[in-house]
């Protein structure tokens, strides 16, 4: 088992990447553009938190997490974005909204403790 595998955050971060891949899958009237980069910044969280995990250094590690809250605000805005122009319902937006929220207080967490 790799580490990242036992961190809290990184399971927050796949089963919230699990929800929006099965969006962008099943919802084709989500523009091209704005379906590729939600995937790729919702993947980005997991693969940085994952990548971040191997570093040696904290200073290393914390920059992959500083990453990983950033692509978790560059979700957020997206979904809103969505949800503004009625291409994902009002359930959905409000359960992954409440997940990036989670997700950036963990990393948070991560980022400060890493600054100690």
């Amino acid at each position: 088992m790799f580490p990242y595998e036992n961190l809290e955050v990184y399971k927050k971060a796949y089963s919230v990447n699990q929800i929006v891949y099965r969006l962008l899958k099943n919802n084709k009237s989500i523009p091209g553009y704005a379906n590729d980069q939600l995937g790729r910044a919702s993947l980005s969280i997991m693969l940085n938190i994952a990548e971040g995990s191997a570093k040696f250094s904290n200073k290393d590690r914390r920059n992959f997490y500083v990453t990983a809250r950033g692509s978790t605000f560059e979700c957020a805005a997206l979904i809103t974005f969505l949800r503004g122009e009625n291409e994902m319902a009002t359930e959905m937006f409000e359960e992954l909204k409440k997940e990036y929220d989670s997700l950036s207080r963990m990393l948070f967490a991560m980022i400060r403790n890493l600054e100690e």
